[in-house]
């Protein structure tokens, strides 16, 4: 499956994490496929949809995903393509079976696996030289005024693109905002918050033509209602444990749709 060539008005993610075994996973890639199939705000181009599950279950979610528009993303990737790193997968491979897009920089990588802004930046530019569609999580970890966390995250996502803009080969991103602070919180960070930080990364991005096509969603804790009360300032959302539900899934379309029919 071929990344998507225009922007949707919405972007819906979910990563797994290693919360389900091999055979939930499949069933739930499947549950998900099914809605995916049917419902207007995917058929309709009005959200685009990916899912991010476990490595062992990419090739397997691949073809749980065939005939839908879900785009496929992996947790992560190896800085070098090939070689003798034990334990690494490379984003060649990622993009040989069929991966659109991978997640880069998450702040469980960062904190439990000490990868350094170097290391998100080589990941980054793996992806790209790879043709794969970098989602990169940027987030302030303690909770600060709204022009700090700007100034913060968008630094970060400097930082992060900085290697693959220099070598010429960046292109369309998802940006994740994920507050570190709210992440796996009851609440998601409040509202006016999460829009005015969305809108910071959006207007920096604007001033990187290289990153031109490039989207910005809202994760840390995110759930029903918080698009529809944004009133279409926010980008999108990228789901955790909410989505382990695939019905949970339905009911963020749901709200997306209704949000599509009335703008």
């Amino acid at each position: 499956m071929s990344l998507a060539t225009a922007t949707p008005r919405l972007t819906i993610g979910v990563s797994l994490k290693m919360y389900f075994g091999h055979a939930r996973t499949l069933a739930w890639a499947s549950a998900v496929a099914d809605i995916a199939r049917h419902h207007p705000a995917v058929t309709s181009g009005a959200v685009e949809l990916f899912v991010i599950p476990t490595f062992p279950s990419l090739v397997p979610v691949r073809a749980a995903l065939e005939g839908t528009p879900v785009l496929l993303g992996a947790q992560d990737l190896a800085w070098a393509d090939e070689g003798a790193f034990t334990g690494e997968v490379s984003g060649r491979e990622l993009a040989e079976i069929g991966v659109d897009l991978v997640e880069i920089g998450h702040a469980e990588r960062r904190g439990l696996f000490h990868e350094t802004d170097q290391d998100v930046a080589g990941k980054v530019h793996a992806a790209f030289r790879n043709h794969l569609r970098p989602l990169i999580c940027v987030g302030e970890p303690t909770r600060a005024s709204r022009q700090s966390a700007i100034a913060d995250v968008t630094g970060q996502l400097d930082r992060f693109v900085s290697t693959a803009v220099a070598d010429g080969i960046a292109g369309p991103v998802i940006v994740a905002y994920e507050p570190v602070w709210a992440i796996g919180a009851p609440q998601p960070a409040p509202d006016d918050h999460i829009v005015e930080v969305l809108a910071g990364i959006e207007e920096h991005l604007a001033t990187q033509p290289e990153l031109a096509g490039s989207v910005v969603v809202y994760g840390g804790s995110a759930g029903p209602g918080l698009l529809t009360r944004g009133r279409g300032r926010i980008g999108g959302l990228f789901l955790g444990r909410f989505a382990h539900d695939p019905a949970a899934i339905r009911t963020i379309l749901d709200e997306a749709q209704a949000l599509a029919v009335t703008a």
